[in-house]
């Protein structure tokens, strides 16, 4: 812990900046993770056969029931959209699908690149304290004449400036791997929804039509 607290205290100023992002960093990364992997994230699969047997036997009320059942889910608000206009025509039931399909989408892409971003400002903040911990490292060398004096310095400049450095890469790196992730489940919830509800319509529009 004590060579953790003289890593942080050697930084200088520019750590507090890059500490701020690694909490905001690890605040988005588990409001993500709660919100996209535990709220959103079912098992589409097997939902859509549950919905897709009770359609074909007509039970149209137990597979709202299903959705509702996991309405939470993203995917379970766009089925049960179309469930609910069942008896109706094609078009409405189309459109209702891709009308709560756009209100959805937002919700699963928001905050879809602030880890980029806290992950590049994070690196910033550490280039720029190396910067100037390098420039004062350099300044003490040409206006201290003592070499004692001026090896401290030197030392304390390099400190500030290798610290700061290591630490944004500490915070950058998580975040960039967290969004690598996080975006992977985006896009498999987005891909599940546009499957799924062009697949809810033709089981609809194929029963109003009398179809198998």
């Amino acid at each position: 812990m004590e060579s953790i607290n003289q890593f942080f205290i050697k930084g200088g100023f520019w750590m507090w900046p890059i500490l701020f992002m690694s909490v905001a960093g690890l605040t988005v990364i588990v409001e993500r993770f709660i919100f996209l992997y535990l709220r959103h994230n079912i098992n589409a699969s097997a939902f859509m056969e549950e919905i897709k047997r009770r359609v074909q036997t007509g039970d149209i009320d137990a597979a709202i029931r299903v959705c509702s059942n996991a309405e939470k889910s993203a995917l379970a608000r766009v089925i049960k959209e179309g469930l609910i206009r069942a008896n109706r025509g094609p078009d409405e039931i189309q459109n209702a699908i891709e009308e709560i399909s756009l209100a959805v989408s937002p919700e699963i892409t928001k905050r879809g690149t602030l880890l980029q971003n806290i992950a590049n400002i994070a690196t910033l903040l550490g280039l720029l304290g190396t910067i100037l911990g390098l420039i004062e490292a350099f300044t003490a060398l040409a206006s201290i004449s003592d070499p004692e004096a001026q090896t401290k310095a030197l030392t304390s400049g390099i400190s500030t400036a290798m610290n700061t450095t290591a630490f944004g890469l500490m915070v950058a790196i998580p975040c960039l791997f967290a969004h690598v992730i996080l975006s992977s489940i985006m896009k498999k919830i987005l891909d599940e929804i546009e499957h799924y509800s062009v697949k809810i319509e033709n089981i609809l529009i194929t029963r109003l039509r009398g179809g198998s």
